[in-house]
């Protein structure tokens, strides 16, 4: 069952990053989406209802959010991982709550010497190319910085 909702989800996930909200239509009952895709990766409080994250980080490139009015009925569907809504990220106000309630969980946090709070990565795909998207946190989660770079792929068998 679990291996069903798993790709439900990515069905989901992939329909709606093709810019496609089928499936998901605007009115759907909040047991009509949990019925077709699984439990969502999280599910957030929102002022006006209730948001279903759908995340596939950390390895998949997508979070898809379905928000519900306070009624529980779908009010939008959309794939954030992009640079429209990336660029949506208030410098200096945005905490990491904020950022996790607009783009769910990241793909990773790290934290590096030259940096002195957490680096939150999110896994995303323009177009062709496989990227990476950063939000640098200060020491109370204020968000002080983002940034893009691209993802390369890993081979194992390469040597030096």
């Amino acid at each position: 069952m679990t291996m069903v909702k798993t790709v439900s989800a990515a069905a989901l996930a992939a329909f709606l990053a093709a810019g496609c909200a089928v499936g998901v239509q605007p009115g759907m009952s909040r047991e009509q989406v949990l019925a077709s895709y699984g439990t969502p990766t999280r599910t957030v409080a929102l002022a006006s209802g209730t948001r279903l994250q759908y995340s596939r980080q950390p390895s998949g490139q997508t979070a898809v959010m379905v928000d519900l009015d306070a009624t529980g009925k779908v009010v939008s569907a959309r794939q954030v991982l992009n640079p429209q809504d990336f660029s949506r990220i208030e410098v200096g106000k945005w905490t990491r709550a904020d950022v996790e309630r607009e783009f769910g969980p990241p793909a990773k946090v790290d934290g590096v010497a030259s940096w002195s709070g957490d680096i939150m990565t999110y896994r995303w795909r323009d177009g062709v190319q496989d990227m990476f998207f950063f939000v640098y946190l200060d020491a109370g989660y204020v968000v002080q910085r983002v940034g893009q770079g691209m993802e390369f792929p890993v081979r194992v068998n390469d040597r030096l």
